[in-house]
């Protein structure tokens, strides 16, 4: 049986707060979790167990511990692939930031797939008895800094985190022609292209709002290379909204007809909030090779 503990302090209360408020509002655990706290009496205040209506107070020490079977899926099904070595930009004991390459997907989508960045980082984990867990996806051309979970105790509360935009991620791309503003919000609902279902639209079927911030670095000879800040997190979001402003991505495959061989879009800096602990941590992807030569 493998089990996940974690030994924390109590901080940032303004008053006396029971024990589940605490976890639910504070550590963003979720329901199901709590309740199998509660059922397996996995919850210690200063090292005796206590019941989730236990009021707790700033300086106290919480320790909580799950078990593989307070999850329904305590494993991915992930087949482990060394053929390619993952770049690790940060790792501890619960997650891992990997710098993706272009070209890979994220994910497998079939089963038995492998050569995805998940089957790499399973082959790496499983040398230290771990397995990966999926938390977000970059496109298969974007690159740069994703997250991966190391046990599925961080995964709700990291998509969380994500989804609540709590974690920062900042691209930079480099695209066609120059702006207008240096800076500035895209704000244009995004949906599916009835024509060709790998693509999305503006105002496509089942439109979704999509706020996305630009702020122009640079221009060189007919290019802006553009720093970019999501809000939302729709599919192809930043590729359809600078497509939409006349400024595709440089060697974009759906949305540009340029002859370049490379999508220049790369997921920059990351602001990581650990869970559990949520101290924070600035994560930084090296440019690659293309985008620093254009």
């Amino acid at each position: 049986m493998s089990t996940w503990s974690y030994s924390l302090t109590v901080k940032n209360l303004t008053s006396p707060t029971t024990v589940r408020q605490y976890l639910s509002k504070h550590l963003w655990i979720p329901k199901h979790l709590i309740f199998a706290l509660r059922k397996q009496q996995h919850v210690w205040v200063n090292e005796e167990y206590r019941p989730m209506s236990f009021s707790i107070k700033n300086g106290e020490k919480l320790r909580l511990t799950f078990v593989d079977h307070d999850f329904s899926l305590p494993v991915q099904n992930l087949i482990a692939d060394n053929s390619v070595k993952p770049t690790i930009l940060y790792e501890d004991d619960d997650v891992l930031v990997v710098n993706k390459p272009r070209g890979y997907k994220t994910h497998p989508n079939q089963p038995g797939e492998t050569h995805t960045l998940l089957n790499f980082c399973e082959a790496y984990l499983n040398q230290s008895d771990q397995h990966a867990y999926m938390i977000h996806r970059l496109d298969q051309y974007t690159s740069g800094a994703i997250i991966v979970g190391k046990n599925p105790a961080v995964v709700p509360i990291l998509v969380r985190l994500i989804k609540e935009k709590v974690i920062h991620r900042t691209y930079l791309a480099w695209v066609d022609g120059h702006f207008s503003k240096t800076s500035g919000t895209i704000d244009k609902p995004i949906g599916y292209d009835d024509d060709d279902k790998r693509k999305r639209q503006i105002n496509g079927r089942n439109a979704k709002p999509a706020v996305t911030d630009y702020e122009v670095v640079q221009t060189k000879g007919n290019y802006s290379l553009v720093k970019l800040v999501l809000h939302t997190g729709r599919t192809h979001q930043i590729r359809v909204h600078l497509a939409s402003l006349g400024h595709p991505i440089v060697g974009d495959p759906l949305y540009n007809d340029d002859d370049n061989d490379e999508m220049l879009l790369h997921s920059w800096q990351l602001k990581l909030i650990r869970p559990y602990y949520f101290d924070e941590l600035n994560i930084t992807s090296p440019l690659t090779e293309v985008m620093q030569k254009f």
